[in-house]
């Protein structure tokens, strides 16, 4: 028992070196593509086998850095007060939520765009992805004047995808709180737009 116990806290310990070693080196190279899992096993003393066991590929790596990044939020919108959390209005909390994605991905910008550019399936398949549209149609379906709130989710977070994060902040070093003014002008005029028009319904 305490060999498997040991055994363990050297997996958890193995494990927290390789995910601080990955969020080093996300943070210090511009492409995403120019860390490779042999970086990150080297920058983390271990073998690139114990980081293949713990999170599979390098996508798996990717998705439980962002994840453990992301934990802070998912708990304020999970059992947190307003304005992220489950009590609050649903006019003011969709825009918190959007503004909350987008700073995350400010913070954290190029771990984002790995994760977003990585993998072969549509991004929009993605768990992460499918976790924060499910989040929102939900709040969207609380507003009475929208009738679509599948394709309003999909719209609201086009506006934060990590490669226009990027482009905006990057190319054209657009400052943070203005991006953060002009997200929550667009959700704003979005949410007041009233239903949107069927276009294929019969004159």
């Amino acid at each position: 028992m305490p060999e498997r116990q040991s055994s363990r806290k050297d997996a958890i310990r193995s494990r927290e070196a390789v995910l601080a070693a990955a969020d080093a080196l996300f943070a210090r190279h511009e492409s995403p593509q120019d860390v490779t899992m042999a970086d990150v096993a080297a920058a983390a003393g271990v073998g690139k086998g114990t980081i293949f066991r713990a999170f599979g590929d390098r996508a798996g790596l990717l998705r439980a850095l962002y994840e453990a990044r992301l934990e802070p939020i998912r708990e304020a919108v999970e059992t947190g007060p307003p304005p992220l959390g489950p009590t609050t209005p649903p006019q003011d909390r969709v825009p918190a939520l959007l503004d909350a994605v987008l700073c995350f991905k400010l913070d954290n910008r190029r771990l984002a765009l790995a994760l977003e550019e990585g993998g072969s399936s549509s991004p929009y398949r993605a768990e992460h992805y499918e976790r924060w549209h499910s989040l929102l149609r939900a709040v969207l379906e609380q507003i009475p004047s929208l009738t679509d709130s599948d394709f309003t989710a999909h719209a609201l977070l086009a506006a934060t995808r990590a490669d226009l994060v990027e482009h905006l902040a990057g190319e054209e070093r657009i400052p943070r709180e203005r991006m953060r003014a002009q997200l929550a002008n667009f959700v704003t005029g979005v949410l007041a737009s009233g239903p949107l028009q069927d276009l294929t319904a019969e004159e």
